[in-house]
Order: C-alpha cells, then structure tokens, then sequence
C-alpha cells in the first residue's frame, strides 16, 4: 500500500503541540517493520536529514503553493497522482478528497470554550472538523474525550473513531544536575522557587486565572510563576493583568523555550501548573510527569485522562481551588514526591511507536473499507 502523508506542518521552526504530533508520528510510522510505502508531501522543502535513512520506502514531494495549500495544492496532487490512501496527521482534510483518506482530530475545544477564538478561526475550525471528521474513512483521535465529542457534535459513528494516545519526545528525561538547572534558570530570569507553565500565551490555557490565583500565594512565601511560549491571541490582557496586580517580577514570560532547556526548567520547577479550559490531549502533562515534576492540571476535558491518579485536579474555573492547590503544593513536599513517583508510572502509558501500531493498523483498516 502506498500511504501519502501531509508532512507540510513539520517544516516549521518553532513546533507546538499539533507540529509535534506531526513529526513524531510521521518518524515512528516510517520505524515501523511495515511492508507499506509512504510518498509524505511538502509545501516547503525540509530540512537536511529530516526523515532520512528512516525507511528505504519513502519519497518526498515539495508542492509550495502560496495560500490555501492544503484545499488547493494538496488536494489537486493527491487527485493527480492518487496514493492508495492519504493520512493528515493535522486535523484538516483538501476540500476534495479523490484517494480514501484517514484524519487526526486533536480537539475540539473551540465548541466548549468559543469566546478563547477568534471569530473567524472559530468559524473554520468548525466548518473544517466537520469537513474532515465526516469525508474520513478513518478518523484518529487523541483521547476517549475527543472521541465523545466528535460523537455527540457531529454524530461520528463510534466504530469509524479510533483513539490512538500520543507519545513524548524520547529525548526528554529529568534533569538531575543542580549546575545546569541553575544555568537555565538564570537565562530565562528566575530568580527563586517556581510555578512553571509551558504553551502558547492565549484565552484557551486560562492563564488571567492562574496569575489570579498566584497573587493570592503572596502572604505564602516568596516563589516564582514562570509563564513561557510565544504570544498568542489577546496576550497583551494577561499582560496588563500582571501590571495591574503588581506582580512584575514575580510573574515572569520568557517567551519561547527551546528544546535543550525545556527538560532543566521542567525538571526544577515545584510544579508544573496545567489549568487549560480544554484539550484534546494535553502534552505538557506528560512532559511534566518524564521529568518527575509534580502536576497540577484541571478536572475537564481530556487532563484527567491522560494525567491518571498522578496529579491534583483543581477546576479551572474557581481561583480559590487553584489557589489552594498551588499552596498545598508549595508546602507539602511528600506531597510532590509522591506525585512523582505516581508520574513514572502513569507515563508509561505513552509512546510514539505504540502510537503508531495502532494509526497503522487504522490506516490498513482503512483502506480496505468499502466507500
């Protein structure tokens, strides 16, 4: 079988969630012992030795096309020179889709919570999940709760959905070297003990919440709230918010945080804190679990899930419950201990190379079903 690949989301610079789960994937696919061959299209050429020496049964196509590539380019290509099946590992299915076709949903958290978009990008989140989740032979989710929801909203047949758990990335692991902590500390400007949250800056992963929260710990002790990423929709709200409550200092965003120090800055947090109002799979909170950082995370959407007996649950809507926990976990340092260790054992629930077994079996499946 010839398996295309929309490979076109791995080509960025700086990956978040959903590049991630593209380029993880896609590598532990083409590690597979599978007779399959896989044509992965471009719309950018790669990077030198991205995906080589994976698989002798691979080919590349670069199609750069200016907007609209995925309806226009790679829709008119897999037309053209049809695989046996098209895989689009990214959430959003070409317009018109000749070959069977198989689809990853990540979340639809944009039905849960419309007012963390943009109007216009919450329109076609819409259109396009629904676009995808029905024209699919194959619709992969990344959890259970995904799964309900592409049921309940737009009534997917059970059996068409297959969950397939995300993995992390092998090179992750605990920091144990005090020097180094240290030395990322001190480039990313922290200065004390510290709440730590990694991901984009934007309504979505509540964060007007968390510093809320946060500046009610001040009579606690002296501690750090490190907000990294880069800058999403409506940041400069959370900004004023800091300036607001004085928390200048206290309250810190070192933007973006590259791949070599996010394990050190993981790993010398007191804990990691994950109040999103939704997601799909939540990577972060395994992140937090492989280098043994205690997780606070919220008791919705898929955390609960994929966080297992290993964190405390606090609800995202209630300051007071955030609140609370963060100063439990201050506190309570058999508390953190045992939430690692209960982490080293939830997160070997995940792998990319189990995740893969099972999209590759979906996909088989797939491209045997009847139209």
């Amino acid at each position: 079988m010839l398996i295309g690949v929309d490979a076109s989301r791995v080509t960025v610079a700086r990956r978040t969630g959903t590049e991630l789960y593209s380029l993880r994937l896609i590598e532990a696919l083409l590690g597979l012992d599978a007779v399959h061959r896989f044509r992965l299209y471009f719309n950018q050429p790669p990077a030198a030795g991205l995906f080589e020496n994976v698989s002798p049964h691979v080919e590349t196509r670069v199609i750069p096309f200016p907007r609209l590539w995925t309806h226009v380019r790679l829709g008119l290509e897999a037309a053209t020179r049809p695989p046996d099946l098209l895989f689009v590992p990214s959430h959003v299915l070409p317009l018109w889709t000749r070959p069977p076709a198989a689809v990853t949903v990540h979340d639809l958290g944009y039905l849960h919570f419309p007012e963390a978009h943009p109007r216009r990008q919450r329109w076609y989140l819409d259109w396009s999940t629904r676009h995808s989740a029905r024209t699919a032979r194959v619709v992969i989710a990344d959890s259970n709760a995904t799964k309900r929801d592409l049921v309940a909203h737009y009534g997917v047949q059970p059996d068409k959905i297959v969950v397939a758990y995300p993995g992390f990335d092998p090179d992750l692991a605990p920091v144990v070297d005090t020097r180094t902590i240290t030395t990322v500390k001190r480039r990313y400007g922290v200065q004390e003990d510290y709440f730590l949250h990694i991901g984009t800056l934007q309504p979505r992963k509540n964060l007007t919440r968390l510093v809320q929260a946060f500046a009610n710990l001040r009579p606690v002790a002296q501690v750090q709230l490190v907000l990294a990423g880069k800058r999403g929709w409506l940041y400069e709200d959370l900004f004023r918010q800091v300036r607001r409550l004085g928390l200048e200092g206290r309250v810190l965003f070192p933007g973006y945080v590259d791949d070599p120090d996010k394990a050190a800055l993981l790993s010398g947090a007191l804990a990691y804190v994950f109040p999103s109002l939704y997601e799909g799979f939540g990577f972060p909170a395994v992140e937090a679990q492989v280098c043994d950082t205690p997780l606070i995370c919220a008791n919705s959407s898929s955390l609960p899930e994929v966080a297992g007996e290993a964190a405390l649950l606090v609800d995202p809507l209630s300051v007071d419950d955030l609140t609370q926990t963060m100063a439990l976990m201050l506190t309570d340092a058999a508390l953190r201990a045992d939430l690692v260790a209960r982490g080293r054992c939830n997160r070997e629930r995940f792998s990319w190379r189990a995740c893969a077994e099972t999209v590759m079996t979906a996909l088989e499946a797939g491209s045997e079903t009847e139209s």
